[in-house]
Parts: structure tokens; sequence; C-alpha cells
């Protein structure tokens, strides 16, 4: 059984409403995530929106940027990089962040939440 059979797919938006290199908090069966379409290919990631280091739900409202070939964002609190693919702490190797499937369609944003996650 793959892992994406183990996800409820949820709806969070239109991709239109998405601002490129821009964070947007959705709720995903009651689980707080951040959404960043991030240019030049229009990539899109989905991580916890909860800073660990600052300890608020504020990710969304990160800077949007890269180091090297990582996209990243940067915590509008204390500035700690987190890698947008896999949630790692680009400043901190002891430090993650859940990162979430994220894709598209009929022109919808979907998350991917674990069935794990889902309330009962």
């Amino acid at each position: 059984m793959s892992s994406e059979a183990l996800l409820t797919w949820v709806d969070v938006c239109s991709l239109d409403e998405l601002m490129v290199d821009r964070g947007v908090c959705v709720l995903a069966q009651g689980v707080q995530v951040a959404v960043f379409r991030v240019s030049p290919n229009d990539d899109l990631y989905a991580v916890s929106n909860f800073d660990p280091i600052g300890k608020a739900f504020v990710l969304s409202r990160g800077i949007v940027g890269s180091r090297g070939d990582i996209p990243k964002v940067a915590s509008p609190l204390y500035k700690q990089n987190f890698d947008l693919r896999t949630g790692a702490c680009l400043d901190d190797e002891t430090i993650s962040i859940p990162t979430y499937a994220v894709r598209v369609a009929e022109g919808l944003v979907q998350v991917g939440v674990s069935t794990e996650m889902t309330p009962k």
C-alpha cells in the first residue's frame, strides 16, 4: 500500500488564490498548515505552521527564499530557516517541522493529511 493511500486529501483554496513567494495558513482536518507557492516554477510546498523555536503558529508569514538550491522559509520571529521540501531547520540540525503532501486537482490546492491525524 502506498503512503498516498493513507492520506485524506483536503481542498484548501484555489491555485489562483495563492500569491507567488508568499505563504498562507490553512486548516486541514484541524491541523494548521502553511502552504507556499514558490517561484520560478510555481512549486507548491506545505509545512506545519508552527515555529518550534518561537513557539507560535507563524511560519505562513515567514520570508520565502532559497539557500543555494534549497527552497526555504525564514520564521518571522527569530529568522530560523526551514527547508520547504523536508522541514529540516537549516540553522539547527536537531530541529525540524512536519511537511505535508500537496497537489493541485482541477484548479484546487489540496493538502494530504495522514489518516492517523484525522479526528475520529
